[in-house]
């Protein structure tokens, strides 16, 4: 890697920590570049399609001239692995919040969970969760629900390819889903929860795909800063 290559563009395959914001990510490779390969100050650098903080998994990072690929990359399909669990749900649909909620599950079967997967296949409904960075009035919905605002958040369509459940041991259910941009995976959880006759939240979250690439040919922050010092050293 050289940086004229860098400015020219690259497309680097990145598999975000635990705990890390999307933003975190995409300001350590760009600092390690700059220290490295002496870059101008405003170089460009971004990501293609951001994951919360508690998800972990693939982030494509675009540098250069291919930062103008980002907007085609994010609207390829995604996929992801993770856990749903039921019997409870949260504000913030995943596990940034505590539980708000209880509900049964003592009625929750294999075979109730395979019916209702069925109904979540293909053009879907989908409300975004009001813990989101969507924008409402100029404010992001999270803002809204952290000062304790009440907002109308209006439904938006969303396509759901494959929704597989991997493994069933209450309270937690193992799934694979591949889906259209703008999905939200809490979303689908709380959702699934509540066509349950229960309530859920996601408690697991990773990305695997985007289009053709893959979690499995990406790296950490940390082992790109690593490599990039032993390649070039």
């Amino acid at each position: 890697m050289t940086a004229e290559a860098i400015l020219e563009g690259q497309v680097l395959l990145i598999d975000k920590p635990l705990t890390w914001s999307s933003f975190q990510a995409v300001n350590k490779l760009k600092y390690v570049l700059k220290r490295k390969y002496d870059l101008p100050k405003k170089f460009k650098i971004g990501h293609a399609g951001t994951l919360d903080p508690l998800a972990t998994g693939l982030l494509i990072v675009c540098t250069g001239k291919f930062t103008k690929k980002i907007n085609e990359i994010q609207g390829q399909a995604k996929e992801y692995t993770g856990t749903i669990t039921v019997g409870a749900t949260t504000p913030s649909y995943d596990m940034e919040t505590e539980v708000d909620a209880t509900f049964p599950t003592e009625h929750i079967t294999a075979e109730l969970i395979q019916e209702t997967v069925k109904h979540f296949l293909g053009e879907i409904d989908q409300k975004p969760p009001v813990f989101s960075a969507i924008k409402k009035d100029g404010v992001r919905l999270y803002e809204h629900a952290r000062a304790g605002a009440e907002i109308e958040i209006k439904s938006r369509k969303t396509t759901i390819h494959e929704f597989e459940i991997t493994k069933f041991e209450l309270p937690e259910i193992e799934f694979r889903v591949v889906c259209s941009k703008g999905t939200y995976i809490r979303s689908l959880a709380f959702d699934f929860g509540k066509a349950l006759h229960s309530g859920a939240y996601l408690s697991v979250l990773r990305r695997t795909k985007i289009g053709d690439y893959s979690v499995a040919d990406a790296i950490s922050p940390e082992a790109f800063e690593k490599s990039l010092n032993q390649n070039e050293s």
